[in-house]
């Protein structure tokens, strides 16, 4: 039998009988299939290995301990086979054939008026794959096609609404991380796939948005330190509007949702407005960017603990130790400051700080000074947000860091100098 003599087809046979001859591990898969599929299952077999006799046990299927009768097709709508002794195989398969009933015949590939095909269950989705007979071949062709829709890589979204009235729409709040698209999470590529509408800020991983199908719409809400042109009301009934038109909604941050992303706000509006809400969790660019430049916001017998604050909060309950890392984010505006905040709590001058702008982007640069120079440092260098401050003790173990900086002794200055084609780096 060629590929090409193959009619793909799928059977609906919910409520409808169907027979399995077998009683091994085999013949178990099969019953399994069918009943997922909704199908009256009868098995047919002298014995029957423990899965069948479970299934049997709980009424989910009817095993007829004996064997094989070629009455037995008679009332069925499909057979099975699945014997392991390739005769009675083939008399089921001839008896199913004289009956102009559909028949897999496990034995016999070549000769089966059918095929089973290796299934995988994406969502609403079910990828069936037939690879000439192979079994082998046709499971590795099926997992990595429901990889690729897991992750993403393939479409997943809805063209055409199935039953009958609208779709219910929904709201994913999704954490697309610093920036970089190898870093949104399997499942935020996933949804991002199936969205209609993707209401989208200036941070995260805005390439992703070019491999958006051409109508899928994309509603711009990005802010900029002072300056918000959509304001957060405006975000959330959006998102809520959206929703109750049938629309799969993706809003996609930058970082994580809830990590001083406003995502509580978003995901309780939707709540009170009775839009189905899910928060898809990303990473957050307090901890990632400073990795970006090999700072470990802890790192043991340096700093057990960190904060993360803006730069427009009050700085006085942090501690001030430089064995407790301080993260701050959109903290350029402030920095000065800030840093004079921490100096007044008790801070020494000489606590390392560092600065990564454009975490894990072609333009990131790494700016690494003192708590007494930093402020000098970033406007002489014109450091600009995006940014991620790092103060405290940690900021020596980073590999941008001079190596005077392994030392208590901070007064040497050292010339700026690249370390990569993607990092430059500028230290006192």
């Amino acid at each position: 039998m060629a590929i090409q003599d193959i009619y793909p087809t799928a059977l609906r046979l919910l409520g409808r009988p169907v027979l399995v001859v077998g009683g091994g591990p085999v013949a178990a898969r099969r019953a399994k299939g069918l009943l997922d599929a909704g199908a009256r299952v009868t098995v047919v077999a002298p014995v029957a290995c423990q899965a069948l006799a479970d299934l049997a046990d709980g009424g989910l299927l009817t095993w007829e301990s004996r064997p094989y009768r070629a009455s037995d097709v008679g009332a069925v709508w499909f057979v099975q086979t699945a014997t392991g002794d390739a005769a009675v195989d083939a008399q089921v398969a001839a008896d199913a054939e004289a009956q102009r009933i559909w028949c897999v015949n496990a034995s016999d590939h070549e000769s089966s008026a059918a095929w089973t095909p290796a299934v995988a269950v994406v969502d609403d989705i079910k990828i069936a794959v037939n690879a000439g007979g192979d079994p082998r071949r046709a499971m590795a062709l099926r997992d990595a096609v429901a990889t690729a829709l897991e992750t993403g890589d393939l479409p997943l979204r809805r063209h055409r609404v199935s039953g009958a009235g609208q779709a219910a729409g929904s709201v994913a709040l999704v954490g697309g991380g610093p920036g970089d698209t190898g870093l949104i999470t399997v499942r935020g590529r996933r949804l991002l796939g199936q969205a209609d509408v993707v209401v989208a800020d200036r941070l995260g991983p805005r390439e992703l948005l070019a491999e958006l199908a051409p109508d899928v719409r994309v509603i711009e809400v990005g802010k900029t330190p002072g300056h918000h042109p959509v304001p957060q009301s405006e975000i959330n009934r959006v998102l809520v509007d959206e929703a109750l038109q049938g629309h799969r909604v993706v809003r996609l941050k930058g970082g994580d949702p809830y990590v001083l992303g406003r995502g509580g706000e978003e995901a309780e509006f939707c709540r009170q407005h009775g839009v189905d809400v899910e928060v898809v969790p990303g990473v957050t660019s307090a901890i990632s960017v400073p990795a970006a430049a090999g700072i470990p916001v802890t790192h043991r017998g340096l700093a057990k603990g960190f904060s993360v604050v803006t730069g427009h909060e009050e700085l006085s309950e942090v501690p001030a130790r430089a064995d407790h890392t301080v993260i701050l984010l959109m903290g350029v505006g402030q920095l000065r400051e800030s840093a004079a905040s921490l100096a007044r709590a008790g801070l020494p001058a000489g606590t390392p700080v560092g600065i990564v702008e454009n975490g894990y982007l072609p333009d990131q640069r790494v700016t690494i000074g003192t708590l007494g120079t930093i402020a000098d440092q970033a406007e002489a260098a014109g450091v600009a947000n995006p940014a991620v401050i790092v103060i405290g003790d940690v900021v020596r173990v980073s590999p941008f860091a001079p190596s005077h900086f392994k030392t208590a002794d901070f007064s040497t200055t050292t010339p700026n100098a690249p370390r990569s084609s993607k990092t430059r780096v500028l230290t006192p």
